[in-house]
């Protein structure tokens, strides 16, 4: 027997008629007729009396009655899980992100319209530091990452670019540059500056100012870097997203004028990704990204 046959059972059992439940299956009576047969006689039991004008189950038919819609059902449930599945419609992903994404609020606004596409499908999200994320989603621990761009890929991991965003300077708040009314890059050629994971904003206010800049300690995330500046362990160049987010005591954020200096957020994934919840969440993003 197959799930074919227990369909054909319960079309006869709920319509007590065999001419009626072959017009709702969509066969000939006979050959219905044939199956139920066949049924009987793979299980060595009467399913059915058989009258004139309708049929009524045995025992054997009753509690067959049970298991069977309850097969049925599960055999359904388990097709329409498959198809979901392969439309991206349920599964999982695991999601890393950098602090910035938080800050700049992209992260909220593309997590909240991908589980209202899709609410079945799970998603672990977790902050990772940047320097590890591009290889996480490389090797799979990650599914998709949020990073802070410009910055270099391993093979087969590729980016799609999303908001852009210029850089503050974060100081303590006894600095002599808030002496100044408008503070230039050049104005830093002499201050020490506490490096975030992206440095390419520091590197750019220094090439602009004309000087190689100190380097100072690469304490890890945006907050991290905050906290060394409140302690008067130097000055850092940030994103801009991160005032009125990371507010520190003694910690004073100025614009740098002039600067040009600019970064942005991507989503990285595996070139040739198949699941299909992941590729569901890229496409949302990708139609959200700019051109």
């Amino acid at each position: 027997m197959d799930i074919r046959h227990f369909r054909y059972f319960l079309a006869v059992a709920r319509q007590r008629n065999f001419t009626r439940a072959a017009e709702q299956l969509g066969i000939a009576p006979p050959t219905l007729s044939r199956q139920i047969q066949d049924m009987e006689t793979s299980l060595g039991t009467r399913l059915f009396i058989r009258q004139q004008r309708e049929v009524s189950l045995t025992d054997a038919g009753a509690a067959l009655l049970i298991e069977a819609e309850a097969t049925v059902r599960q055999f359904e449930f388990a097709q329409r899980n498959a198809q979901r599945a392969g439309r991206g419609e349920i599964g999982h992903l695991e999601l890393g992100y950098v602090a910035s994404a938080v800050y700049s609020g992209v992260l909220q606004r593309q997590m909240q319209g991908f589980c209202q596409a899709f609410p079945d499908v799970s998603v672990n999200v977790r902050e990772c530091a940047m320097a590890i994320l591009p290889g996480a989603v490389a090797d799979g621990r990650c599914d998709i990452g949020y990073v802070r761009s410009p910055m270099t890929l391993p093979d087969g991991v590729e980016a799609v670019r999303l908001d852009s965003e210029g850089f503050v300077l974060a100081l303590p708040q006894d600095s002599w540059l808030l002496g100044l009314k408008v503070i230039h890059c050049e104005h830093l050629q002499n201050e020490t500056f506490i490096l975030p994971e992206q440095i390419s904003g520091t590197l750019h206010v220094a090439a602009q100012g004309g000087f190689a800049p100190r380097l100072g300690p690469q304490p890890g995330g945006l907050v991290a870097v905050v906290a060394l500046v409140s302690l008067g362990q130097g000055v850092a160049v940030v994103p801009a997203s991160v005032v009125g987010h990371v507010s520190l005591p003694g910690v004073v954020y100025r614009p740098i004028q002039g600067s040009e200096a600019a970064s942005w957020l991507s989503l990285i994934h595996r070139r040739f990704e198949r699941a299909p919840a992941v590729v569901r969440y890229m496409q949302l993003v990708k139609a959200q990204a700019l051109p």
